[in-house]
């Protein structure tokens, strides 16, 4: 869709048209311009990057911290490598934006504009992806509505797996398309290690920046040698040929990876992919078509591709004799190669099909995934509604004890038993979603979709009480340390960064009623807590010992009764025989001994400090 889009409007011709004006004319490394409702920044594809990392391996986490100029691309999972790019690159987009004329020119642009694009050529397509994620924080951040795109030709890669994943599951990727030419060396080059050509990288650079400075002077340059040519050629070929040998876990599990959208372009025309083990498969194949003289000219000729894009897209294509398709589907396939330049009696024609085959069923495989999930979410929920009998039974019970102490203090009736393996297939169900949604295997927005937001909130809600009970039931926190800080399972830390991330619309309400479930989830492992900060009141006579375990102590009361008046707790909390009732009994009761000998204390400190 992506592709016809692009293919059928203007945004291309236009695109590569500011493209050559910000190579040709702009020591500020970038221009702008407005067309009709649409703000165009295109950046310069000749800023050096040889002074400081001329093989661009030195590669830096992006800037964090709470006015960072991308900070929605940090809320990383427990684990996993910071978002990586190159250093070089960032430090290019890092100067322009410092500079106040890109500042007010955007803010102009912002204004006026409906949409804005961001594009490209060569080392300026890097700039361009940067500053598109910059001002997609920026609008997140700010709760600001407007479309962006960014459109980049031979780009090199910019980041490693978590900025992809970032993107990703930020719903970003839709908003890059990389044009790549069928041969085209730049994008293809970062894939491989650097150093054994890090050396004919700087004449490469040069001559590229003199041709795409003044296309007619370049003409003049002396372009690398043939031997040259073809050691970077060979080096690029056999590397990225390994990598696709070695299978999709190499290819997505590697230091750097490609996001967004590849839009694979020839003198036929073109075809789209999105899938990252794809996009790297087709790179190899059809780069294996070409030579080492064409690796590096066709860095040059996105102009060429540009202008015959879009008359393609017009054309009407027919199958040769002998290549009718059994089915549409096939025939789909079949007319995708030939966008790429590539018959069916090719030798790479099959490894080819079989590329865009598996990336359409790729692109599927987490939606079915989602929808198996459904499936047995749907077959789980009964262990759920028998914890929730559980719950009702224990909260009317003649115990007056409530759902949390009722389970601490359960014996070995089968009804106990049965819920205590129920918290456990849930947790079960529950881990494996997580497993699958951090490793990939889900839709990017998963965690977003409210239908599975809402299901493990309430999870979380009406479980977590019995994993704090068990917790302490067991005096795990004796040997480990409370709940909170040593015992939380990670699954309740991601549901939480879950719902708090979530869309909140009309939730302002005040209760009428207590909570059927009690709101903050460790509010059983507070009062396990505060229960300890009594014993240790008792068990002291420093001063500042006391006077630091008061402080704690009557913060965690008022924070309790806060929840106790607003309802946000289940009935559970304030039955009589609750351990948070009894907590509050025996905090009552030494609150009032401490008023009472507050004076005779005061009296007795005052005649210590007197000489």
């Amino acid at each position: 869709m992506l592709a016809t889009f692009l293919a059928s409007t203007p945004l291309l011709p236009e695109s590569w048209r500011l493209c050559n004006l910000a190579n040709a004319n702009s020591p500020q490394g970038f221009v702008a311009e407005q067309i009709g409702s649409i703000g165009y920044v295109a950046f310069s594809g000749i800023e050096s990057v040889s002074g400081s990392d001329p093989s661009f391996k030195n590669l830096v986490p992006l800037p964090d911290g709470g006015n960072s100029m991308f900070h929605p691309l940090h809320h990383q999972t427990e684990g996993e490598e910071p978002v990586l790019v190159q250093g070089a690159l960032l430090r290019i987009f890092e100067n322009i934006y410092k500079d106040p004329s890109f500042q007010n020119q955007m803010q102009t642009l912002m204004q006026t504009s409906k949409s804005i694009i961001f594009t490209g050529h060569s080392v300026g397509g890097a700039t361009a992806s940067l500053a598109a994620l910059w001002l997609l924080s920026y609008l997140q951040s700010n709760f600001l509505n407007l479309s962006v795109l960014c459109i980049t030709f031979g780009s090199p890669l910019l980041g490693n797996e978590t900025l992809s994943r970032a993107i990703l599951r930020e719903k970003w990727g839709g908003k890059f398309c990389h044009v790549v030419s069928k041969y085209d060396i730049m994008p293809r080059m970062l894939f491989v290690p650097m150093d054994p050509i890090a050396p004919l990288l700087k004449p490469l650079l040069h001559f590229w920046h003199m041709y795409m400075n003044s296309p007619h002077f370049g003409l003049l340059a002396v372009p690398l040698s043939d031997d040259s040519m073809t050691q970077i050629f060979q080096h690029v070929l056999f590397h990225l040929g390994r990598l696709v040998e070695a299978g999709e876990e190499a290819v997505t599990g590697g230091m750097l990876r490609p996001f967004g959208n590849y839009f694979f372009c020839s003198e036929d025309g073109a075809i789209c992919v999105d899938n990252a083990a794809s996009v790297v498969k087709m790179m190899y194949l059809l780069f294996a078509t070409g030579l080492p003289s064409s690796s590096i000219g066709d860095h040059l000729k996105y102009g060429d591709y540009v202008g015959k894009i879009s008359l393609q897209f017009l054309e009407k294509r027919s199958f040769m004799q002998g290549e009718l398709p059994e089915s549409s589907y096939e025939a789909g396939v079949v007319l995708a190669l030939q966008s790429t330049g590539i018959s069916c009696k090719e030798q790479i024609a099959g490894p080819a099909k079989d590329c865009l085959k598996a990336a359409r069923r790729l692109g599927r495989t987490p939606n079915l995934n989602c929808a198996n999930l459904a499936i047995k979410l749907s077959k789980i929920n009964p262990y759920r509604a028998e914890i929730e009998w559980y719950k009702a039974l224990c909260d009317r019970s003649d115990d007056q004890m409530g759902y949390y102490d009722s389970f601490k203090q359960r014996g070995a009736s089968k009804r106990d038993f049965k819920v205590n393996l129920n918290r456990h297939k849930l947790a079960q169900f529950w881990d494996n979603v997580i497993n699958l949604f951090e490793s990939n295997q889900l839709p990017h927005d998963f965690h977003r979709q409210g239908k599975w937001v809402n299901a493990s909130q309430f999870y979380k809600l009406l479980v977590e009480p019995l994993d704090i009970a068990e917790y302490y039931r067991t005096g795990m926190h004796r040997s480990k340390g409370h709940y909170i800080e040593h015992g939380r399972e990670r699954r309740y830390r991601i549901f939480d960064r879950w719902w708090k991330e979530r869309s909140v619309r009309g939730e302002n309400y005040k209760r009428s009623k207590f909570a059927s479930l009690t709101q903050d989830t460790c509010f059983w492992a507070r009062v396990e807590e505060a229960r300890d900060l009594l014993d240790a009141l008792r068990s002291t006579s420093d001063p500042s010992h006391l006077a630091l375990l008061w402080q704690k102590i009557d913060s965690f009361a008022s924070d309790a009764n806060a929840l106790v008046e607003t309802k946000e707790v289940s009935i559970d909390v304030v039955a009589k025989n609750s351990t948070y009732s009894l907590w509050l009994k025996d905090y009552n009761e030494l609150k009032s001994q401490k008023v009472q000998f507050r004076p005779l204390f005061l009296s007795f400190v005052n005649e210590e400090m007197v000489p």
